[in-house]
């Protein structure tokens, strides 16, 4: 009987302790984005000067310049595709990458005409030079499938790869995605776009065949070939399309799988460490701080049902969402909206999107700017 007594009354204590709880409140989803706060509520679409005469083109790229805060970013010289459509910055040759005040959009640099085809990832290294990955080809074959270097007054400074020339030997690209200087100089290129379509076996031997890639490979400061690693597949060390490229504070190199919705990292000799899952089917991210920023422009009703598009916000040590940036709506991804491929955040927390051919009717322009107040 004292037993029973006991049992009963904890039991109706609990009873009343949980009656008289305030009501909870929604719990945060990661996927939907639902009950995450929102660090950077004021959108500005169609952010940034255009200079007279030119139409924005898609963009997937931005950067923040270590020496003064402004942001670099790149348009596609007035094409609406991703590349291989019918405008692109070898039919249409202006100058298709800006330094952009971050304070009121006004371009402070035009730089790269008559280089490059179609512009796909921008890096801006300690000392304020500029990198970009073009990832298509022209059709003579002499332009396109480079990484380039630019001096921050335009100069061009170095090239990697073969012009024209896609390729999967030493040195050689294959739809470059992406570049980032590391912390000793070398240089680090991800290389292949075209796994991430890639879903069955079948797909993947035949994308081999034909000579498609996806990996990263390590450079000298000077532009001498190192190594590669990866290859077109799902374990750790393989891609399906490393779509974009990061250092950390520690040194270790951060790369968006983007087909196989996940960030991996490695050491600076391409040694698997770690990976990321709750940050969506990533395009770009950025690492400020303790904190990790990544832009999902890809999921959609076929290819990652129920994940809406936008920017999660984590801890770089934690596989945990904390923030979410929503995106625009578009009817035909239900549920899911649109969002950019690129991003950067500035020194105050405002985060910069560059828009790619999913988004950029929505946002208006190139670029979109998320203020925090």
């Amino acid at each position: 009987m004292h037993t029973s007594r006991i049992i009963f009354s904890t039991l109706g204590a609990g009873v009343l302790f949980f009656a008289t709880l305030p009501a909870q409140s929604k719990v945060a989803n990661p996927i939907t984005g639902e009950g995450l706060p929102n660090p950077a509520p004021k959108v500005t679409r169609n952010w940034g000067e255009l200079p007279a005469g030119r139409k924005w083109g898609t963009s997937a790229g931005l950067d923040v310049d270590p020496k003064d805060g402004n942001i670099w970013g790149y348009e596609r010289c007035g094409a609406g595709t991703a590349g291989g459509g019918p405008v692109d910055c070898e039919n249409n040759p202006v100058d298709p990458v800006f330094k952009f005040d971050r304070h009121t959009g006004k371009v402070l640099a035009n730089i790269g005409k008559g280089v490059m085809v179609t512009p796909h990832g921008i890096h801006v290294d300690r000392d304020g030079n500029v990198w970009i990955a073009d990832f298509a080809g022209n059709k003579a074959g002499t332009k396109g499938h480079q990484v380039h270097k630019f001096s921050p007054k335009g100069d061009l400074l170095l090239s990697l790869g073969q012009a024209g020339k896609p390729g999967n030997a030493d040195g050689q690209f294959n739809q470059p995605n992406d570049v980032v200087v590391g912390p000793d100089g070398s240089i680090y290129v991800s290389d292949g776009h075209d796994a991430q379509g890639m879903t069955t076996q079948q797909a993947i031997a035949e994308g081999l065949k034909r000579g498609a890639t996806s990996r990263i490979s390590k450079f000298t400061k000077e532009g001498k070939f190192v190594k590669s690693w990866g290859g077109i597949g799902v374990k750790h060390g393989e891609f399906r399309t490393p779509h974009a490229l990061m250092f950390d504070a520690r040194g270790r190199l951060w790369v968006a799988d983007r087909g196989n919705h996940r960030l991996e990292i490695f050491d600076q000799e391409g040694k698997y460490l770690e990976s990321r899952y709750m940050f969506g089917r990533i395009s770009g991210f950025f690492i400020k701080g303790n904190l990790i920023y990544a832009i999902d422009s890809e999921s959609g009703p076929l290819n990652h049902p129920n994940w809406r598009d936008g920017v999660r916000i984590g801890p770089v040590d934690e596989d945990r969402i904390t923030a979410f940036i929503p995106p625009f709506e578009r009817e035909d991804r239900v549920y899911q909206g649109t969002a950019g491929e690129g991003i950067a955040v500035d020194a105050d927390g405002n985060v910069y999107a560059a828009e790619g051919p999913n988004s950029l009717v929505q946002a208006g322009g190139a670029f979109t700017k998320y203020s925090v107040k």
